[in-house]
């Protein structure tokens, strides 16, 4: 679990897997412990309030995905599987009180935070958040007029008696009970106000000494009477519901209509889904608490009594508020230097050399939107391939592909239907190209498609000739703000063969099970990172110097993780660069003493995947979409791309190094579980990587000429 430093205090140890000699963590438990180090940042006093309050509000959604994801899914192995002990050592039974353990300490600590010093400090720079009944006269006048005009014509109280059932609460909604009686009548109804999502969350009223925001739900409570004339209101309450995210899926899918089927089907279940949480602000009577338990098929100890406002996600648009002086200083990405030229063709440069872009320290749109609508509108190019797993709302990429296949171009589209929350959205994409005459494939029977790579076939010389980008990220304009990544924009023929033939493998079936130089899962991925483990164990064995660096999102492949180990006892340095959770046990005498792992958190996320391999000095880097998961080498489509120009490949090798000397945004994973944040010693400068990546950037963008530096955005 985390160890927090100076500016809270920790909650109490909870064990991040089973018995002490149990050789792995547990995966859930490691997973709260990143959420505990984002919560951290909320609570870290040199950070700017703005920017502590959005980290609270990452760790509150967080701790909604957490719950969507996991709490049920447990729920359900400890039904179908009693008795299974997990290589952390732990049944499944034990696993979710430990997990619910947790949950119950950090948001606690997250409350504490909220309530205790960034809603105070809020207050202090001038924007207060009041309930309704905490308003002045003049006050409470403004807030229902906006009420009678904008607010009461949407809303629809239901009632709960013999002729109307308990009504479906949606997902992540937060709703209003309310106990009412009839005038002379003795027995009290049950009604439910959902609290609309049309609204901003907080209403927002400007007064002499600052800016009050008031919770929308509290501004309905405060004018209940308006809903329910002629009733006595007995009771009135806040709650929200959390349903679970993973639901049972159809079997036997044997083609792309019928996953597509199953997927609608699957977004229709899930509306239905079981509730795995359900916060009550307090004093709520146990009479509500029971109509809440009956209507909602629940215990009355799965309700979680918390302060309000409930759903702290929602404390992300205060943490938006255009205050300089409250906000860490923007960044805007630059234009990677090789492509400053505006004018000059892209594809051009990239016959020159390879293009490495490093996102958001470099600018997306100048880069990765650039290939994809120069391709569109070139006459020269006779197809356009490429991998949609996540994409904004305001994505450029699909309606200029769906305009590049009403042009008369071979378009290819891989929309991977499954990614988990965005089915809906990748599925109005889907039919949209479609539509537009694009070839649409829904991906390969039992694999999910996370792989980000782009492929364009151009007319050039009377032959053709590839180019491809290859990413560790989504092709997500919005995400590649905030989410760090590495793209490589290419022309070498033997990497565009291998994305020529992972697209066929893609849309096609084909059979193809070897690559020229990428590494491609489920193909060859798992047994090629093996072999380059067991080269560096081969090599220290021999006397040889042994190193391996490797930088992910997660790590939890045990197969991977043993690898690691035998690697450690022959003596391999190696370091993990592991941004979430991490199931792999550092620094044990005897099995992993040479092992490090650290984890980065600021204010960007950390998504990029590299790894390196010393290999007796000559040394080999790889970057791609996979991390060491089971269900990225065996059950997803991945690919990583070995970086071999010499200027890009010391520019990678920079990145890593840069991180592993972090001494102000990395924590430190300790053999018994514990993380400990990095404080600079007495003396020492202040070694935070995001930041040093921001000031190397900058360095580079001021080395080119003056005459492009604008070419960015």
């Amino acid at each position: 679990m985390t160890t927090f430093t100076e500016t809270t205090s920790a909650p109490p140890r909870s064990a991040v897997g089973g018995p002490p000699e149990v050789r792995f963590f547990n995966r859930d438990l490691s997973w709260l412990d990143f959420n505990a180090r984002v919560l951290h940042e909320a609570a870290d006093a040199r950070i700017p309030l703005l920017e502590r309050l959005k980290f609270l509000a990452i760790f509150a959604s967080n701790t909604d995905e957490f719950f969507m994801k996991r709490i049920g899914l447990l729920k359900r192995w400890i039904v179908n599987k009693p008795h299974e002990i997990g290589p952390d050592g732990l049944t499944h039974r034990r696993q979710l009180e430990l997990v619910r353990a947790r949950l119950v300490d950090m948001c606690a600590m997250q409350h504490r935070i909220w309530g205790g010093e960034l809603r105070p400090s809020l207050a202090q720079a001038g924007f207060a958040l009041r309930r309704y009944e905490e308003l002045t006269t003049g006050q409470q006048a403004r807030a229902a007029e906006y009420f009678s005009r904008h607010i009461f014509p949407v809303l629809t109280p239901l009632a709960v008696d013999p002729g109307h059932p308990f009504p479906f609460i949606s997902n992540l909604s937060i709703s209003i009970g309310v106990l009412l009686r009839q005038p002379a009548l003795p027995e009290a109804l049950f009604a439910r106000v959902k609290v609309p999502q049309l609204f901003p969350r907080w209403f927002k009223l400007e007064d002499s000494a600052g800016t009050i925001f008031v919770p929308l739900e509290s501004l309905i409570q405060g004018r209940l009477e308006m809903l329910f004339p002629g009733m006595h209101v007995l009771e009135s309450q806040i709650f929200r519901v959390t349903r679970s995210a993973q639901v049972e899926a159809a079997e036997d899918i044997e083609d792309s209509e019928d996953l597509l089927e199953e997927v609608q089907e699957e977004l229709r279940a899930r509306r239905f889904a079981e509730t795995v949480r359900v916060q009550i602000s307090p004093g709520m009577s146990e009479e509500m608490r029971h109509y809440l338990a009956e209507g909602l098929e629940l215990r009355l100890e799965d309700m979680e009594e918390e302060p309000e406002p409930l759903g702290l996600a929602d404390v992300m648009s205060l943490a938006s508020l255009n205050i300089p002086a409250l906000r860490v200083p923007p960044w805007t990405p630059v234009c990677a230097p090789a492509l400053a030229d505006a004018d000059a063709s892209i594809f051009a440069i990239m016959r020159q050399s390879d293009i490495l872009v490093h996102h958001p320290y470099e600018s997306f749109n100048s880069s990765v939107e650039r290939f994809i609508l120069t391709a569109v509108n070139d006459p020269q190019v006779l197809a356009i391939k490429m991998t949609l797993y996540r994409t904004s709302g305001d994505s450029p990429f699909v309606p200029a592909l769906a305009r590049a296949a009403e042009m008369g171009k071979q378009v290819a589209v891989l929309v991977e239907l499954k990614a988990r929350f965005d089915e809906e959205s990748n599925i109005q994409w889907a039919q949209a190209l479609e539509r537009a005459g694009a070839h649409v494939v829904y991906g390969i029977l039992g694999l999910k498609t996370h792989t980000k790579i782009a492929l364009v076939v151009r007319r050039e010389d009377n032959a053709v000739k590839s180019y491809a980008h290859i990413s560790t990220g989504n092709y997500n304009s919005r995400t590649a703000e905030v989410y760090t990544d590495l793209g490589l924009l290419t022309c070498r023929e033997d990497i565009c063969d291998d994305v020529v033939n992972l697209f066929s493998f893609l849309t096609g079936r084909s059979l193809k099970n070897s690559y020229h130089k990428l590494l491609v899962a489920p193909v060859t991925m798992r047994s090629r990172f093996r072999e380059m483990i067991q080269r560096e164990t081969a090599h220290a064995q021999a006397g040889r110097p042994a190193r391996i660096i490797a930088k992910m999102n997660a790590l939890e492949d045990t197969e991977i993780i043993e690898t690691l180990y035998r690697a450690s006892q022959a003596g391999v340095q190696i370091d993990l660069i592991v941004r979430g959770f991490c199931c792999l046990r550092p620094g044990v005498p005897g099995l992993s003493e040479n092992i490090r792992v650290i984890s980065i958190v600021g204010r960007f996320l950390e998504h990029s995947r590299i790894f390196w391999f010393h290999n007796d000095g000559h040394s080999e880097i790889y970057m791609g979409s996979a991390d060491w998961m089971s269900r990225n080498l065996s059950h997803r489509v991945e690919a990583a791309t070995p970086i071999e120009n010499p200027v890009l490949f010391q520019r990678m090798r920079e990145i890593l190094d840069i991180m592993l000397a972090d001494n102000r945004q990395a924590w430190d994973l300790g053999p018994d579980g514990t993380w400990k944040q990095r404080r600079p010693a007495p003396g020492e400068p202040e070694n935070a990587s995001q930041s040093r990546l921001m000031q190397l950037t900058i360095e580079r963008q001021h080395a080119i000429a003056p005459s492009v530096n604008n070419a960015a955005r």
